[in-house]
């Protein structure tokens, strides 16, 4: 417990530069009204917040303890006897404080242990609340309207460091990290459009209700509920039936648990208690402000993504980041049909949305059938597949009409790295379907003209052939356009490449490709002192496993 640890700084960056921008893009500016500014955009089956958030300029101002990053709930009672609401708190780490429940851990080896930790890797700590800004308010929100405990927001820390893109080894995804079965168990739907999973809302919503039906489960004990999330209700339950039978303690420390679950449980205490008291461990969290950063905007329909981002005044990357479930270059064509957009900007986006025609919302063109012409034909002319292509004119089956004027898409944007890399893992080798094929390579073809002929992105195409983008081809060299092929024998490196953004680290994106920071700095030539900058490009080398 080391008093000489670096202070996180990166989310106090954070902070500063949303106040900069507060004028402006994303700072919450509105309604003047005082009611929550979600509220007003959420479809009807969303749930409202607990109490209205208001905005800088109508909010009642906290007790002084509620604005101190490091004060406790029982400094706030003693500065104000009246009970404070939620919306009161000027600090959503004040907020969750209040909330917290899991008592008479702290001395536990196991938490201390992991506490020792914490404190002396803060680069974690800044990574994953430097990205937790974005989403604790909605966490929170949800949690205080189930009465759940609120140390079950850091969760996301331990699973994923607040990384919507995270994927692990055991193809669990998102913030909550839901393996498919788990995650269609618990009603997120999952298609070659859309993984919900990836969800900001709807995998909030199913980890609480699968961390609530564990809750009950086993009668109320949420150390086992905690448990139970990470290595499953049977293994918990057979460790609980063993002590049983043998006449032994059944609280979450005496079972017989797998030793990454054993270590799960007191990650997630030792978090809380750095949240708590971060000054007794040499640390400060700067203050997050208690408000909703995003708002849910119905959109009616499929709309692509990058116009989606043009009428909200975002760049793609902005708009994938809040809307990581979405892994191609439109949203599903059969929902869901929202996005979070900065609330901000919510009512221009929604004022927008009503003013675009259909065409103007997919960003097509169109195109007069000529002879000769086939679905196929006429989607590789426009860079796009056949099934978009039919998608578009409500087309499911037959030949294209000669004379007919058939919607295409217009211009379609370079995907984001992590979205290539999201929507090539549910590509990847091993995933079955029906329209599998093989692309023999022609003299003087290239990873670009095959991409741009089939509507593919050249860096999807890349890593399902374990390729890099600006590899050559040689003539007769089969290429798969679709993950159909059975699932290799041996594990098979694909390469991809990485732009790096601003506060970029090197461990934050082995993290995020699951790859090791020696294997990283290998690829790229790098030693372990190199300083990364914006708008390089790392080579990523990934590995598809069988099954």
């Amino acid at each position: 417990m080391t008093t000489t640890t670096p202070r996180v700084t990166r989310h106090t960056l954070s902070i500063l530069s949303a106040i900069a921008l507060a004028a402006c893009a994303h700072a919450p500016s509105r309604p003047a009204s005082g009611a929550d500014p979600a509220a007003t955009i959420l479809p009807e089956h969303a749930a409202a917040p607990v109490a209205a958030a208001t905005t800088p300029e109508s909010a009642p101002t906290p007790p002084p303890s509620a604005i101190n990053a490091t004060a406790g709930p029982s400094t706030l009672a003693a500065a104000d006897a009246a009970p404070i609401t939620p919306a009161q708190y000027g600090d959503l780490f004040d907020r969750m404080r209040a909330g917290f429940k899991l008592e008479g851990y702290s001395e536990r080896r196991a938490v201390e242990q992991q506490l020792r930790w914490y404190a002396a890797n803060p680069e974690y700590l800044q990574r994953s609340f430097g990205r937790a800004d974005h989403y604790l308010y909605q966490i929170i929100t949800q949690l205080e309207q189930r009465g759940m405990p609120l140390e079950l927001a850091l969760l996301p820390v331990v699973e994923s460091a607040f990384e919507p893109y995270a994927y692990s080894r055991a193809r669990a995804a998102g913030l909550w990290q839901f393996i498919p079965g788990t995650g269609s168990r618990f009603g997120l739907k999952q298609d070659w459009w859309y993984d919900g999973r990836r969800d900001i809302v709807e995998s909030t919503r199913a980890a609480l209700d699968y961390l609530q039906y564990l809750h009950d489960e086993f009668d109320g004990d949420w150390l086992l509920a905690v448990a139970a999330y990470n290595c499953g209700e049977a293994k918990v339950e057979r460790a609980v039936r063993a002590n049983r039978a043998a006449g032994r303690p059944v609280e979450f420390w005496d079972l017989k648990l797998p030793p990454e679950t054993r270590a799960y449980v007191p990650k997630l205490l030792a978090m809380k208690e750095l949240v708590t008291q971060p000054d007794l461990y040499g640390l400060a969290f700067s203050p997050i402000p208690n408000l909703p950063y995003f708002a849910r905007v119905a959109t009616n329909g499929q709309i692509s993504m990058k116009v989606a981002a043009e009428i909200a005044g975002l760049s793609s990357a902005e708009m994938y980041e809040l809307n990581p479930a979405f892994h191609r270059f439109t949203t599903d064509p059969t929902g869901p049909y929202f996005l979070l957009v900065p609330v901000d900007v919510a009512d221009v986006f929604a004022d927008n949305l009503l003013l675009l025609s259909e065409e103007q919302r997919m960003g097509v063109a169109h195109y007069t059938v000529k002879r000769g012409d086939s679905v196929a034909s006429v989607a590789n002319q426009f860079n796009t597949t056949p099934n978009v292509l039919r998608q578009l004119n409500s087309v499911p089956t037959g030949p294209l009409t000669v004379g007919t004027e058939v919607r295409v898409p217009g211009a379609v944007a370079e995907l984001p790295d992590k979205v290539v890399l999201a929507a090539a893992h549910f590509d990847r080798p091993g995933r079955s379907t029906r329209h599998g094929h093989v692309q023999v390579v022609r003299r003087g073809e290239s990873l670009w003209s095959i991409a741009r002929r089939h509507g593919m992105n050249v860096n999807t195409l890349a890593a399902m052939n374990g390729m890099h983008p600006g590899d050559a081809l040689r003539a007769g060299q089969h290429l798969k356009l679709t993950s159909a092929d059975r699932a290799p024998t041996a594990h098979k490196a694909r390469r991809m490449t990485y732009t790096v953004r601003e506060g970029d680290t090197v461990a934050q994106i082995a993290r995020v490709f699951q790859c090791s920071v020696p294997d990283l700095l290998a690829w790229n030539g790098m030693s372990s002192g190199t300083h990364l900058r914006p708008g390089q490009k790392l080579r990523i080398h990934l590995v598809s496993r069988p099954g």
